[in-house]
């Protein structure tokens, strides 16, 4: 705040990054949305949820916790796991850890369903995203993603990878 408690504005180069952030934001779920319906039948937050089960120990993990890595409520990730049930892609299955939670499992025609997927929501991923970036520009962008990630939601754990792999 400034003097007269006025929040202090955003300068030209703040309000620059903020307008292509924002509309990066707004607009790349709904791109990548497309390009999975049409080549694959999956919405977004379906490919996200199945792409983040494969990614985990077992194929598994709790509901709350893929219903906060996908910024869905747990009502609205019910609804995608009926619908990924329902395909035989995913099943609930308590929680041996603790009675009290669900686990989601990924089944191997889950595993097949985003191993399928896989490879056009990459490209796409590759073209709206990293092509025309230089090494050092992926890197950053890495960097910030991740602090307004945690700076948004400093609770939240995202999925670590071995980048080292091929």
């Amino acid at each position: 705040m400034d003097e007269d408690g006025a929040p202090p504005w955003l300068t030209s180069e703040q309000t620059r990054a903020w307008i292509a952030l924002a509309s990066a934001v707004a607009w790349l779920p709904a791109s990548l949305e497309d390009q999975l319906q049409r080549d694959s039948g999956l919405s977004f937050v379906e490919y996200m949820v199945l792409s983040w089960l494969s990614m985990r120990p077992g194929r598994a993990g709790r509901m709350s916790e893929i219903a906060a890595m996908a910024n869905v409520r747990r009502s609205h990730l019910s609804r995608i796991a009926a619908r990924l049930e329902a395909r035989g892609w995913m099943r609930r299955d308590p929680d041996p850890d603790d009675g009290r939670a669900t686990l989601a499992v990924l089944t191997e025609a889950g595993l097949d369903t985003v191993v399928r997927a896989a490879p056009g929501h990459v490209a796409e991923v590759q073209r709206l995203v990293f092509d025309g970036l230089s090494p050092a520009q992926v890197d950053h962008l890495g960097q910030i993603g991740e602090h307004i990630v945690h700076a948004a939601r400093p609770d939240l754990c995202l999925p670590s990878l071995d980048v080292t792999a091929g």
